[in-house]
C-alpha cells in the first residue's frame, strides 16, 4: 500500500484571487473544514487561490523531454501548487502533469480523465500511453476524454523528495527481514531510525506537507489549470485514499470517479492497522497462488501441494540465507519478488516459472529477474523516490504508534499465522516510529451531499487492498456502487479483462450511470502457463496497467 503564518499584508490580493476563483470554480464550496491532517480554514481559502492562479496561468504544454519515455502526440508541463496551502502566497512546488487529446469528435468531448496509480509515491505520467498504445480496455473512454497523468508532490518529474542515496538503497542483499533473535530486531530497528533521520536530513523542509489532503488540493489546482469545472478521477491502490480524501474536501467538484482496489479509509486503519491488515490479506493470496502452482505441477515441478510448494520456497529462503545467490539474492529479496504473484495474476506464470527454472538449475535465471542492476542509476533513484514518497506520505498522514512493544507484540503475533509478509512490511513502515516531522490527525473521509455517485471495483481476494476498505467507502460515500469481482484478488481490477466489469466502467465515464444495485461479477480468467491445458473459464491473465510497482524491501 499505502503528510502558519497568516496572510498579513497579502490580504487585498488574496481576497482578489479568491473572487476570481469563485468564478472559476464549481459554484458550491468545499466540505466544511476539520481539523485533520492540516485541513483548516486557511488552507480551504488557500487552494481556492492557488486554484484561481492556477486557472489564469493554464498549462504550458510542450513536447515532453526526451528522458521522460512519453512519445508524441503526448505533451507534458507543470502545474505551480503551494508547499504549504495554509500561505497559498509562499513558497510554491512544481506538479509534473502530462496529456494526450481525446481521439473523438468534438461532440463526443467530455473533458479531462485524471489518473492516480497509486503508492503513495507512484507516478501517473504513462496513463496517456493508453491511447499510444491503443489499449483496448479504454478505446471507448479515450474519445471522450483527455487522458492526463502527474506526478504528485514529491514524486519523479515533480520536486522531489530523496531520504537515502539511490544506489545504497537498492544495493544487496539485505538482511532476512524474519528476525532470528532480539539482535535481528535491534539491527532492523536500527536502520529504520536512520532512514527517518535520512529523510528529515535530505528532504526535511517538505515532509510536514506530504500529506494526502494536500495531494487532494493538488489535484483540484490541477483540476483548475486544465481550465475543467469539474474532475473527472480515476484512482487506483492508495489513489482510492487520494479520491475518498478529495470527494470529502471538495465533494461539489467531482464530475465522475472510479476508485479501484480501495484503501480502507477509517481514521483507525491509517495507516498502521492497514499495514497490519495487510500482512493477512497478503497470506491468503500467497495460499492462492501455491495452490495454482500445484496444479500445474506438470508445467512447474515445484510441488503437487501447496505444502510441498511452500516448503520449495522455505528451501529457497534457507539457501538465500546461509549464502545469497549469486552474491547478491538473499531473504529480503526474494520477497521482494515473490510478492509480486500475491499482488498481480500477470505475476503467476513469470514468478512461478523463474522458480522453476531456478530449481531445475537455472541459477542465472533466478539473479536476472530479481538482483538490483547498479548501472541503472536513473531507475534506482526513481525506486528510491517511491519509497521516499510511500514513508513520507504515510508518516505524515496520521500519528503512528512509538511504542516498541506494541510493533513488536502485534507483528510477532501476526506472524505466526502470516509469515508470507508481516516482518518484511513492518520493517518498511517501522520509519514512521521515530518520524522526526509532523503527524497529523487522518482526514475522517465522508461526502453525503453534493458528491455524485461514484463508482467502487473491487476484487475479493485483494492482497494489498483487503475487500472490507471497499465496503466501507461505499458505506462512506451516500449513492455509491460498488462492483465486487468474486473469487478473484488481482489488484487493479480495472486494467484486466473481465466485460461484466469493463462494460460498466465504460458505461460509467460516458453516461455517468450506474446500476441501480451493487453488483457482482465473477471473476477474470485465470492465468494459464505455456504447455498447460485452458479450461472454459482460464485464459492467460491481462497485465495490469500502470499500477505501483511492487514496493521495495530495505
Amino acid at each position: 500500500m499505502i503528510r502558519t503564518a497568516a496572510l498579513g499584508s497579502a490580504a487585498t490580493l488574496a481576497a482578489g484571487a479568491l473572487a476570481a476563483g469563485l468564478l472559476l470554480s464549481p459554484s458550491a464550496t468545499a466540505a466544511p473544514a476539520s481539523r485533520s491532517a492540516g485541513d483548516g480554514a486557511r488552507e480551504a481559502v488557500g487552494v481556492k487561490i492557488a486554484a484561481a492562479r492556477a486557472a489564469r496561468a493554464g498549462i504550458d504544454w510542450k513536447d515532453c523531454p526526451a528522458d521522460w519515455g512519453l512519445e508524441k502526440p503526448i505533451q507534458c508541463g507543470f502545474v505551480k501548487v503551494p508547499l504549504d496551502y495554509a500561505k497559498p502566497l509562499g513558497r510554491t512546488i512544481d506538479i509534473a502533469v502530462d496529456r494526450i487529446g481525446s481521439t473523438g469528435t468534438k461532440d463526443e468531448r467530455q473533458g479531462a480523465l485524471i489518473y492516480n496509480p497509486g503508492g503513495p509515491g507512484g507516478s501517473g505520467l504513462r496513463f496517456p500511453r493508453r491511447v499510444t498504445t491503443k489499449s483496448p480496455l479504454w478505446t471507448n473512454t479515450a474519445k471522450a476524454y483527455d487522458f492526463v497523468g502527474f506526478d504528485p508532490r514529491g514524486v519523479g518529474r515533480s520536486t522531489p523528495i530523496s531520504c537515502i542515496d539511490p544506489q545504497e538503497f537498492v544495493k544487496a542483499p539485505k538482511a532476512d527481514p524474519v528476525p532470528d533473535s532480539e539482535a535481528d530486531k535491534r539491527a532492523q530497528r536500527k536502520l529504520a531510525a536512520e532512514y527517518a533521520d535520512g529523510c528529515k536530513e535530505r528532504s526535511g523542509w517538505m515532509l510536514p506537507q506530504m500529506t494526502t489532503p494536500n495531494t487532494a488540493r493538488d489535484l483540484d489546482v490541477i483540476r483548475a489549470a486544465l481550465g475543467e469545472r469539474k474532475l473527472n478521477y480515476l484512482g487506483v491502490s492508495y489513489g482510492t485514499y487520494l479520491g475518498g480524501v478529495y470527494a470529502t474536501l471538495f465533494p461539489t467538484h467531482v464530475r465522475r470517479m472510479i476508485v479501484d482496489s480501495v484503501v480502507n479509509p477509517s481514521k483507525e486503519k491509517i495507516w498502521y492497522q492497514a499495514n497490519l491488515d495487510q500482512d493477512v490479506a497478503f497470506q491468503t493470496r500467497w495460499n492462492d497462488w501455491k495452490a495454482w502452482v500445484a496444479r500445474h505441477d506438470a508445467v512447474f515441478r515445484i510441488g503437487n501441494t501447496p505444502a510441498k510448494v511452500e516448503a520449495k520456497y522455505q528451501e529457497l529462503r534457507a539457501t538465500a540465507k546461509a549464502k545469497p545467490i549469486g552474491g547478491v539474492v538473499g531473504p529480503a529479496e526474494l520477497i521482494g519478488f515473490f510478492q509480486g504473484a500475491p499482488y498481480y495474476d500477470s505475476s503467476w506464470v513469470p514468478v512461478a516459472q523463474t522458480f522453476s527454472d531456478y530449481l531445475a538449475g537455472d541459477t542465472q535465471a533466478l539473479v536476472d529477474a530479481i538482483a538490483p542492476d547498479m548501472s541503472d542509476t536513473a531507475g534506482n533513484a526513481a525506486a528510491e523516490n517511491g519509497n521516499a514518497v510511500y514513508t513520507a506520505v504515510e508518516c505524515a498522514d496520521a500519528k503512528w504508534p512509538t511504542s516498541w512493544k506494541r510493533w513488536d507484540r502485534d507483528n510477532t503475533r501476526l506472524h505466526k499465522d502470516h509469515p508470507f509478509l508481516t516482518w518484511s512490511n513492518a520493517w518498511m513502515n517501522l520509519p514512521c516510529a521515530t518520524w522526526k516531522s509532523t503527524q497529523h490527525e487522518p482526514v475522517e473521509v465522508g461526502a453525503k451531499r453534493g458528491l455524485p455517485p461514484v463508482l467502487i471495483v473491487q476484487s475479493e481476494r485483494d492482497a494489498a487492498t483487503p475487500y472490507e476498505g471497499a465496503v466501507e467507502l461505499h458505506r462512506r460515500l451516500a449513492g455509491s456502487r460498488l462492483i465486487t469481482e468474486k473469487d478473484a484478488g488481482s489488484h487493479g481490477v480495472t486494467s484486466l479483462v473481465n466485460p461484466c466489469v469493463n462494460t460498466r466502467v465504460d458505461a460509467y465515464l460516458l453516461t455517468g450511470k450506474t446500476d441501480a444495485r451493487d453488483v457482482t461479477c465473477a471473476p477474470h480468467a485465470t492465468p494459464v502457463p505455456p504447455g498447460a491445458t485452458a479450461g472454459k473459464a482460464s485464459a492467460p491473465a491481462s497485465a495490469p496497467l500502470d499500477l505501483p510497482a511492487v514496493p521495495a524491501v530495505r
